[in-house]
């Protein structure tokens, strides 16, 4: 059900729909709704979520109090890279692996931290 609205008010919106041949349903027991973005997820439990189709292509709605949970990003570092910055600083393959992920894989700054 779309908020706001009472049972009179949607039931008439859905005969419009029909006619339009638009399709709507309500989703029963959703238990929650993740949203996964780059650096983060928006979760929202409990959610209301509504279905509509129209001319076969499928718009979800969602209603509910959504929190946020940052999401760790690990670090790859290449193998090319840790080997250059060993060559270049003169150290051990597992030193230079350090010094990228203290510097979060800049090479510049991991060879300087090196050779200083």
């Amino acid at each position: 059900m779309i908020p706001g609205m009472n049972p009179k008010q949607m039931k008439k919106m859905e005969r419009q729909m029909k006619k339009m041949g638009m399709d709507m349903k309500e989703l029963k027991n959703v238990k929650e709704v993740i949203i996964r973005l780059e650096d983060k997820e928006l979760i929202i439990p409990n959610a209301d979520v509504s279905m509509m189709n129209v001319m076969g292509q499928e718009t979800y709605q969602v209603s509910g109090k959504a929190h946020e949970v940052e999401i760790e990003q690990e670090l790859v570092i290449p193998e090319e890279d840790i080997e250059m910055v060993a060559n270049q600083a003169n150290v051990s393959a597992e030193e230079a692996e350090e010094a990228l992920i203290e510097c979060e894989g800049d090479l510049a700054e991991a060879i300087l931290k090196l050779s200083q």
